[in-house]
């Protein structure tokens, strides 16, 4: 599998990840992942950070496309994981959902933590309830680009970087992405011919080690291009 380079300097490698492979190996995974791909083209990523992770400094969903940041060092590493941590980063993602959000904007805040029925789903907690203790804060912004016929385009900004947050938090409100395995409700109808769920990593704003702002910008895949393309805007005769 092939993957474009967005920018590329001596301390960062950023990478436009297609979808439908792993970053990195979790728990029972075999097959094969992005930094595999990575370490054979750059073998010096062997030297950044720890296994299985090595100079990865996020992560993206399987079946997510877009920006997916990459240290060439250690330093770097460490320098772009506590922007991160400390919620420095801007970032969006593009994604249809299913049905007509009425709102222009929103904003979700909850708890998130591993569901106790299926290890590999994530479930929405409030605070009110006796499950919650040790859950995480997980807040996610969205604004409505454009209507269509049973569906509406969102730019996202998560706040928070909780696993399968945004994923997790539109289903929450009753409007989960189009053509998430996971997430998606009984007798959804996703668009015809979406194979993955419709989320894309599309803008990154980091500061880089030397002290300069950059701003990273992915366009929408085709597959999804085409997508949007096929269903109808919303008031179209």
């Amino acid at each position: 599998m092939e993957f474009v380079i967005l920018y590329e300097d001596k301390n960062l490698l950023v990478i436009d990840k297609p979808p439908g492979i792993v970053v990195f190996p979790e728990n029972k995974t075999k097959e094969s992942t992005l930094i595999d791909l990575l370490l054979k083209k750059f073998v010096f990523l062997k030297n950044v950070g720890r296994i299985p992770r090595y100079g990865i400094v996020h992560r993206l969903d399987k079946d997510t496309s877009g920006i997916l940041l990459v240290a060439k060092n250690n330093k770097t590493l460490k320098f772009l994981q506590k922007q991160f941590k400390e919620r420095k980063i801007i970032k969006k993602y593009i994604a249809l959902v299913i049905g007509d959000i009425k709102e222009t904007k929103g904003w979700i805040k909850t708890l998130i933590g591993r569901s106790k029925k299926n290890w590999k789903k994530q479930k929405v907690y409030l605070s009110f309830e006796p499950d919650s203790k040790g859950k995480r804060e997980a807040e996610t912004y969205y604004k409505v680009l454009k209507k269509f016929k049973n569906y509406s385009l969102l730019e996202i900004s998560p706040i928070t970087g909780r696993k399968h947050q945004i994923r997790v938090h539109l289903s929450y409100i009753s409007h989960p992405i189009a053509g998430d395995k996971i997430y998606s409700f009984k007798n959804q109808k996703d668009p015809k011919g979406l194979k993955r769920q419709f989320l894309h990593a599309s803008y990154l704003k980091i500061k880089l080690p030397d002290g300069k702002i950059k701003e990273l910008r992915s366009k929408l895949p085709d597959d999804l291009k085409d997508i949007l393309k096929k269903i109808k805007v919303q008031n179209e005769n």
